[in-house]
């Protein structure tokens, strides 16, 4: 199995490569939740009951085939900064981060899969796919979760479906989601008729970590609500159809944007460029605040396009448990102000400076024909 070092050597799968054709959507997960028969679920078995049902689920998931040469631990071996790098990863939970004694993570050298072990149910099962990639995602996992039915006994009945801790997850057991990125309709002002209008068809939206969570850096979380009574590809052909129109309206508000005011857009996107470029000290929701923006500016062609996914990588490497990691000691929040500006300036150091699109013309450079008009 790989060490907790190598696993975090190079960015995840889902961070590089994103969709051209939906810029605004960032990822795409699917979460399954299962538990064995005959077993008492996490929240009501004692210690002992806990490690004996680990003892089971843990070697059935390190032999899959796609997590064979992966990362597998017991939570209880990793330290509180490792686990908390995990879900800045969005590896593993909140919740599953305050677990000890009888809950593990098993996770893919990619880290496209990862499987909770004795979180609130027995298995939570999670693929993430860059882009807008629900069903790709969905089939991975469902490859992954049949062959698991063939060695454990999951828990369930003919009428309600798979069983879970939570009455929430009854029926499919599956919560889909897509993370999306919507500065142009937070700068016009129309993301609250938007996410009200998601959430009166049935959808939640939450924040970066999910429930609980504020929105950071115009991130939004959108996933299903009921996973009883609609089979999973009817679930996630409703949200992608949502996602779609969401990306949409993202996609139009950047436009009219660009077309009625793109004095203030060059306006913010250019001083985010110089505060990151140059900025000493900075907290993580300001930083989130402006590589929002840089992020923009490379989908708006301010940057090259290749802006985005250093943005998307930035976006992790910038959060608290990654940067005293990186340091490799634990910082007071001034100390964590003043590395995450210097990664930021050397990471940006060869970025240039963005287009005068303004003034209706673009910058005199030899690669400027590259650029959109």
């Amino acid at each position: 199995m790989m060490r907790f070092s190598t696993l975090l050597k190079h960015p995840a799968d889902w961070m590089i490569g994103s969709d051209e054709a939906h810029s605004a959507v960032i990822t795409s997960r699917i979460r399954l939740a299962r538990n064995l028969r005959g077993h008492p679920f996490p929240g009501w078995a004692k210690k002992g009951e806990r490690a004996a049902i680990l003892d089971i689920i843990r070697p059935a998931v390190e032999d899959l085939a796609p997590m064979k040469d992966g990362f597998s631990r017991e939570l209880s071996e990793l330290s509180s900064l490792q686990k908390q790098v995990l879900v800045e990863r969005h590896l593993i939970s909140r919740e599953h981060a305050a677990r000890t004694d009888g809950s593990g993570a098993v996770i893919e050298r990619r880290q496209s899969l990862s499987i909770m072990l004795n979180e609130e149910d027995h298995l939570r099962m999670q693929s993430i796919r860059p882009g807008l990639q629900l069903t790709e995602a969905y089939e991975a996992l469902n490859d992954l979760d049949s062959e698991l039915e063939q060695k454990l006994d999951y828990a369930f009945d003919p009428h309600w479906g798979y069983l879970t801790t939570c009455p929430t997850n009854l029926g499919t057991g599956m919560r889909a989601s897509a993370m999306l990125h919507l500065p142009a309709l937070v700068l016009s002002d129309q993301i609250g008729q938007v996410l009200q209008a998601v959430n009166k068809i049935g959808l939640a939206v939450r924040g970066l970590y999910g429930e609980g969570t504020e929105s950071l850096g115009n991130l939004y979380q959108i996933s299903n609500q009921s996973t009883l009574g609609e089979s999973e590809e009817a679930i996630i052909r409703r949200l992608e159809r949502v996602i779609s129109q969401v990306a949409s309206h993202e996609q139009n508000a950047r436009e009219k944007l660009m077309e009625d005011d793109p004095d203030m857009v060059a306006d913010k996107i250019g001083r985010a460029y110089g505060v990151l470029r140059h900025a000493f000290l900075i907290d993580s929701k300001e930083a989130l605040n402006y590589l929002s923006l840089l992020r923009l500016g490379g989908n708006l062609g301010f940057f090259a396009k290749e802006t985005v996914n250093l943005c998307d990588s930035l976006l992790m490497d910038i959060q608290q448990a990654h940067l005293q990691l990186h340091a490799g000691m634990k910082l007071s929040p001034e100390h964590r102000d003043s590395i995450r500006a210097e990664i930021l300036r050397s990471r940006l150091q060869s970025l240039d400076s963005p287009y005068n699109f303004s003034s209706g013309h673009k910058a005199d450079r030899p690669d400027s024909g590259d650029q959109p008009d």
